[in-house]
């Protein structure tokens, strides 16, 4: 007997292994998987200029690192004893200028030369709801707590996202020619919008994906998972608006199923047998079973890194 429907999902023609290199931008719900990757030891970078969540600042963001537009200081201001950018996440904020500067363009450098060298490019898209500037229209990834009244809200278009993905496909393939393309529309609840609102913003960002045409993108349906297979707030944390724990396992499990090569299965469990162990407490350090634990603890972190010279457990 079947209880629920499950989404159907077509396998990745290029599913990831460990000699891949994958790199993941946008909402938390990136954040999120970006926790998983780390924690199996693929190589992956997530969100190297924090959660975005709207696909025209992470294409404005895109366009900066492929075209090595530094960021100056007609880039940031200041608010509230600290300098930002509306190009990026709050938490990569800083109270001194001149260090705020160098850490966006170090991290900017290398983005791009992760970017050039990526197999996989996961993009999780997490609203259609922007605001502009009111002085310069522009749109920003972050308000930075500044008072609302200095910007416009707008939704937008289909047509706006689909350019902007569009945009991020070409940027990419002018370095990266072969590079794989995964998107998908995050879970989270933007209830804050409203009710109503939200379905709009997630359906303009589902729409906008359906009409990619590039034989080297794919969807994978984390919206989908969560309205259907986990249609129950027991599946949502504490806000009922972000997955709990047990959805997120759920959805990586079924990413796992489509977009994982089944030939890293093995690995991906003895990795986790090493992770676990790691986080293991003994009751008494000092016995002689703990030090056992700890010696083929130690090996089989050795093995794996003879392997996978990458991998690091400490």
């Amino acid at each position: 007997m079947q209880f629920f429907t499950k989404v159907p999902i077509l396998e990745t023609q290029k599913p990831i292994d460990y000699n891949y290199r994958i790199v993941s931008i946008g909402s938390c719900f990136a954040a999120n998987m970006g926790e998983k990757f780390d924690f199996y030891k693929f190589q992956s970078t997530t969100n190297p200029f924090g959660i975005i969540f709207n696909p025209v600042s992470i294409e404005k963001l895109i366009r900066r690192v492929i075209s090595k537009k530094y960021f100056t200081e007609k880039d940031i201001f200041f608010h509230n004893e600290r300098w930002h950018s509306f190009e990026i996440h709050s938490e990569l904020s800083h109270t001194n200028k001149d260090i705020f500067l160098v850490n966006l363009n170090e991290k900017l450098v290398a983005f791009g030369e992760q970017l050039s060298s990526a197999t996989h490019f996961i993009i999780t898209l997490g609203t259609s709801w922007v605001y502009k500037t009111i002085d310069s229209g522009e749109i920003v990834a972050n308000c930075h707590k500044i008072p609302q009244k200095q910007f416009t809200k707008h939704l937008l278009s289909t047509a706006e996202i689909s350019n902007a993905l569009n945009s991020i496909l070409s940027l990419v393939n002018e370095i990266n020619p072969d590079c794989q393309f995964i998107f998908t529309v995050s879970p989270v609840r933007h209830i804050k919008d409203g009710f109503i609102e939200n379905q709009v913003s997630k359906s303009h960002l589902i729409a906008a994906v359906y009409e990619i045409n590039n034989p080297n993108s794919s969807y994978f349906p984390s919206y989908e998972i969560m309205m259907d297979e986990l249609r129950d707030y027991r599946f949502y944390g504490e806000d009922l608006l972000h997955p709990n724990a047990t959805a997120i396992d759920y959805i990586w499990s079924r990413f796992v199923e489509t977009n994982i090569n089944s030939t890293s299965f093995s690995t991906m469990k003895e990795v986790e047998t090493i992770q676990k162990g790691l986080q293991h407490r003994s009751f008494n350090i000092e016995s002689i079973s703990h030090e056992k634990f700890i010696i083929s603890l130690h090996k089989k972190i050795q093995k794996m890194q003879h392997s996978f010279p990458f991998m690091n457990f400490y």
